[in-house]
């Protein structure tokens, strides 16, 4: 089970952190990420840490003002968004891969084998 948390709302500029937490996923096996989808859009991959969590991607929209990063004592994955804009909008979701020789890259282009539900952002201009 993955279940995301910590979505909201939240004025153009300021920070929200998301929560991962991964049940019968343990962290060192499985490569996590978060995607998005906004209304009307393709979903994206924003960020994906590989199961080493020496690999992380990022999508260029999001560069420089989010950082994913992992506690592998929760088995809890995390997402700190800051400097947050109104396009970040959308709704949130973690997703995890055992799939081995494949990069964060790799996963966040292409997606994961399991998913979790989302977590609602909206950011406020």
């Amino acid at each position: 089970q993955l279940q995301a948390s910590g979505g909201g709302l939240v004025q153009a500029g300021g920070s929200l952190r998301l929560s991962c937490a991964l049940s019968g996923f343990p962290l060192g096996y499985y490569a996590v990420g978060w995607f998005r989808q906004a209304p009307g859009k393709e979903r994206e991959g924003v960020s994906c840490i590989g199961n080493s969590g020496r690999s992380t991607t990022y999508s260029d929209s999001v560069k420089g003002r989010f950082t994913i990063s992992r506690d592998s004592a929760k088995n809890t994955v995390y997402l700190q968004m800051n400097n947050l804009k109104p396009e970040d909008t959308a709704v949130y979701y973690c997703a995890a891969d055992e799939r081995t020789g494949r990069s964060s890259k790799y996963f966040c282009d292409n997606g994961m084998y399991y998913w979790g539900k989302g977590t609602l952002v909206t950011v406020s201009s």
